[in-house]
């Protein structure tokens, strides 16, 4: 049996193998943004194509889009998709307990209040029935997270929407390319958005977004509420005059230019993730005790995010606090090279902001609809299992050439697995 790296034994994934860079910047990348740099447009609100324009149409026509706008940000393509479809004051949005801040904080910025449904213990996705609970009189919309790049159960998410009248905005922020049915995420609800930040799947060299529709009068509504309120159309003066409310939320064309040259890759970048996540993932699903992300039936997995889940009655160690061998096991694999880390420390309802009520002064906008604040422990007891028993590898298996990498990983699993005795009494002295 090996020696730990904790306690003085050679790591798994030697120092030299464990930088990885991502995104990956390569020569075209860098001509794309300077060829942008020196063209005559950099903004998308001018008259004629431009980078933006050009990204907005192949987006769309790669992943099966109708109509793609893009915006600033991801939490930006959130906001502008509940705007669009009339969400505001007095009304609710359900979103799920596990995400990142901003599918409860986009609902704040409509002066909606963000309700918290609990989660599915596999996919880590919003729990339909948990949705058809929380639903009121005052309930307008859903945002289903395709989390890690999960598609989330969208046939009776959407079944749900449609027998109570509610709009469906999908956050793909982590899901580029990911499918259910065959059919693209972003593409199943009334909108999708989606992040371009510079860690996701397909980047740009910053910050950006896309939101996409199958409606021409959303897709309209969108473009307005990006630049002020304004209509922007090819071959029409720009008047200056806001047709309602809208922010300045563009994209500009250096961002649009770096995100077209990754996406001219994407398609060999993905077959090489896929081959290579799925070839780490058999290895590991063969320990006991140890449950692996996994691709649902009729779905593609864009695996942004890869999260274990750890069952510590697997390890003998019944009566022990998950947190105990999560922490146990985060200190052996980090030693010995594989740099688990946690995703989301708490459920979104324990924010401060959603605890406290921070939002527009004197309580907006719960005191807008009378809605009680959330309470600090409250319910969501899947959430709350998974954030205390899993760990997550983050930004690394992105890499296409990182399948040697992932190899190494699994090495590293196979040999803390192989001294459980050890894992057992850390976490025991945690606990």
């Amino acid at each position: 049996m090996s020696k730990l790296a904790a306690f003085g034994g050679t790591a798994a994934v030697p120092r030299d193998r464990r930088p990885v860079q991502w995104p990956l910047i390569e020569d075209e990348d860098r001509k794309a943004v300077l060829d942008a740099l020196d063209g005559p447009r950099l903004v998308s609100d001018t008259d004629g194509v431009n980078a933006v324009s050009v990204l907005e149409e192949t987006w769309a026509r790669r992943f099966g889009h109708e109509h793609c706008v893009a915006v600033s940000n991801g939490t930006a393509a959130l906001s502008l998709a509940l705007a669009a479809l009339g969400v505001g004051p007095g009304d609710e949005v359900i979103v799920p307990a596990l995400s990142f801040i901003a599918t409860g904080i986009a609902p704040v910025h409509q002066m909606a209040v963000p309700v918290f449904a609990d989660i599915d213990p596999v996919t880590f996705n919003i729990d339909p029935d948990d949705i058809e609970r929380r639903i009121t009189p005052r309930t307008k919309a859903i945002i289903p997270v395709h989390l890690h790049g999960a598609p989330a159960d969208m046939d009776r998410i959407t079944e749900i929407a449609r027998r109570h009248g509610l709009a469906v905005v999908e956050d793909a922020a982590q899901a580029p390319g990911a499918t259910h049915r065959g059919r693209p995420v972003g593409a199943l609800g009334d909108a999708g958005a989606f992040s371009l930040q510079v860690s996701k799947n397909i980047p740009t060299c910053g910050e950006g977004g896309l939101l996409v529709t199958g409606s021409t009068e959303l897709a309209e509504a969108m473009r307005r509420g990006r630049q002020f309120g304004e209509v922007i159309e090819a071959g029409r003066e720009r008047d200056y005059i806001s047709y309602g409310l809208g922010w300045n939320h563009k994209m500009n064309a250096l961002q649009a230019a770096f995100t077209l040259a990754q996406l001219d890759r994407y398609d060999a970048y993905e077959e090489a993730r896929q081959r290579n996540i799925t070839a780490f993932l058999a290895r590991l699903a063969e320990l006991p005790g140890l449950q692996v992300p996994t691709a649902l039936p009729d779905t593609t997995h864009a695996w942004h995010i890869l999260r274990f889940r750890f069952d510590a009655a697997a390890f003998g160690l019944d009566g022990v606090r998950p947190e105990a061998l999560r922490s146990a096991l985060r200190r052996l694999l980090r030693a010995e090279g594989v740099p688990m880390s946690q995703y989301q420390l708490m459920p979104l309802p324990d924010q401060k902001v959603f605890v406290d009520r921070i939002g527009f002064g004197s309580g907006h906008p719960w005191s807008v609809t009378g809605a009680p604040g959330t309470t600090q422990g409250e319910g969501y007891p899947v959430t709350r299992a998974v954030i205390s028993d899993s760990l997550t590898i983050q930004k690394r298996h992105l890499h296409p050439g990182s399948g040697d990498l992932l190899q190494l990983y699994a090495d590293a699993f196979d040999k803390v697995w192989a001294n459980r005795d050890t894992v057992v009494t850390l976490a025991k002295a945690a606990s």
